[in-house]
């Protein structure tokens, strides 16, 4: 936010006779008659010039104005600092959640792949969600005691309601058994996600 001082070009602990001095140069520079063919602008710009050093040559107007833009400063200072911890507090409940996530995929024994692309599904940025998948990954098979395969993209229709992977009814190719079956989901899932296998 530019300030009275600004528009003369000089600091807020600027003397008296530093602001004379900015005001004439200022003054000079944007005068009208100084600015052929933006005479419009420049009277202007040369009224808020003289504004300015009415105020800030005037002890009295120059300490009011000091204390007015010093209360104003500290409330933009204070919302600033307000919409900066929303903000980290809304990204902090979406890394819990994307987390969360998954932490459920791995725990059902989903692969890296899977729990990815669970994440992108769920709106997480690309890059977290290839961190937060690695360490969900890491965490689960840590805990592991028999040291099990993770599941993979093409098992994970059975976590889906039938009708969304089935079909007709009893085609034995629609099975999760049946390697068809299991490519087609794959093959859907990779390009949903834009993961290869």
């Amino acid at each position: 936010m530019a300030t009275l001082y600004d528009l003369l070009g000089v600091r807020d602990d600027a003397s008296d006779a530093d602001i004379k001095r900015a005001y004439r140069r200022a003054a000079m520079k944007a005068h009208p008659d100084r600015n052929m063919g933006r005479e419009a602008s420049a009277h202007a710009q040369f009224q808020e010039i003289k504004e300015a050093y009415a105020i800030l040559s005037d002890p009295a107007q120059r300490s009011v104005y000091d204390a007015v833009y010093a209360d104003e400063m500290g409330r933009l200072a204070r919302e600033q600092e307000e919409e900066a911890r929303l903000q980290e507090a809304a990204r902090q409940e979406a890394y819990a959640r994307h987390v969360g996530v998954a932490m459920h995929f791995a725990g059902q024994g989903y692969n890296r792949d899977v729990v990815f692309g669970a994440l992108l599904a769920s709106d997480c940025e690309t890059q977290l969600a290839g961190r937060i998948a690695d360490g969900a990954i890491a965490l689960h098979q840590s805990r592991q005691s028999d040291n099990a395969m993770p599941r993979s993209a093409a098992d994970a229709d059975e976590a889906m309601p039938s009708s969304a992977t089935h079909g007709a009814g009893g085609d034995e190719s629609q099975k999760a058994g049946d390697p068809r079956h299991a490519n087609f989901f794959s093959a859907i899932w990779h390009g949903m996600f834009g993961l290869h296998p």
